[in-house]
């Protein structure tokens, strides 16, 4: 694992992995090194018992299929125990506060997981943890999702620097955590959405002087065909995420013209790639005809999540990193 080196160097061990901003650009390419090593020891069927002895308390308060799973085998794997605390079996649910939740868990486990609505949570778990957290997803930010996104691109262009993504759709977490990762790896962005349904301006400002620094391109607007334009990969989310369900329906209206179609996949690059974090809503952000192309990359998403998981619990767990 030489590539990933820095982890070690730098002191990785104990750090919150809560959004982008946690981390340096030479700390994300080094996480995906180290995944993409964890990938490799996993294909050649070596043990990899780095967590030995430890255990992830993973908190859900919302409904989960690929995170839980692919923390829960990722600690498997290292040789760990995952917990699933969820809120309607844990004090959690009962008005426990976020504060003293942090200090019984810190007293019990080596690493927090946690995937809920308000992003302020999660700063303030954070907060009062004396062991590192990890964001499994919030209303603002998907690091691990992203991390994972980046990982698959690399496999199949070989390289981020330089190549532009594209993500058209609601300007939700998704969009954030794509905005702040970009320049992090040297790549361009462009996000199209509805009138109204832009992300966070403070978000965006924060990205555009990350990318002046980078040498990188950040657009942001509302024209799917313009986003789209010759880029490298594209990428879509659904129209309503949890919590969003009553407007389901209004939104479908609204974002319409802003599905994934052939039509919109055609002003791609020529190899263009086409990712999703799913679940899918076929027919809706996305065609079947595109999600089930050969151009479509989402069960290669899918499998990366077990990878970089398992990098950022070996960075911020293991005696071995740090």
């Amino acid at each position: 694992m030489g590539e990933a080196a820095i982890i070690s160097q730098e002191g990785f061990k104990g750090r919150h992995i809560l959004d982008f901003s946690s981390l340096s650009s030479a700390e994300l390419k080094a996480v995906l090194a180290l995944a993409e090593d964890l990938k490799k020891e996993r294909d050649q069927g070596k043990l990899t018992p780095y967590l030995q002895g430890k255990t992830l308390a993973m908190i859900f308060e919302k409904a989960s299929t690929r995170t839980r799973v692919s923390f829960e085998v990722a600690m498997f794997e290292l040789g760990g125990h995952a917990l699933f605390l969820s809120d309607s079996t844990t004090q959690i649910g009962r008005g426990e506060t976020v504060p003293d939740t942090a200090r019984v868990l810190s007293r019990y486990v080596h690493g927090i997981m946690i995937r809920t609505f308000a992003h302020e949570k999660v700063e303030e778990l954070a907060k009062f943890s004396t062991v590192p957290v990890i964001n499994g997803l919030t209303d603002d930010h998907h690091p691990c999702q992203v991390m994972a996104d980046l990982l698959t691109i690399s496999q199949h262009k070989g390289h981020l620097n330089g190549l532009t993504i594209a993500y058209v759709g609601d300007g939700n977490n998704m969009a954030h955590s794509i905005l702040q990762a970009a320049p992090m790896v040297g790549m361009n962005v462009r996000i199209a959405t509805p009138p109204g349904y832009e992300p966070k301006a403070e978000i965006v400002e924060q990205v555009k002087a990350w990318a002046k620094e980078a040498k990188t391109k950040v657009w942001v607007g509302h024209d799917p065909f313009e986003a789209v334009a010759d880029a490298d990969a594209v990428y879509t989310d659904v129209w309503a995420s949890m919590g969003q369900e009553q407007e389901a329906e209004a939104r479908k209206q609204v974002f319409m013209p802003y599905q994934v179609n052939a039509q919109l996949m055609g002003n791609a690059a020529k190899e263009a790639l086409f990712l999703h974090c799913l679940p899918a809503h076929r027919g809706e952000e996305v065609t079947a005809e595109v999600i089930d192309s050969p151009a479509s990359v989402v069960f290669d998403e899918v499998e990366n999540r077990l990878h970089v998981q398992k990098a950022l619990l070996v960075a911020t767990m293991s005696d071995l990193w740090g």
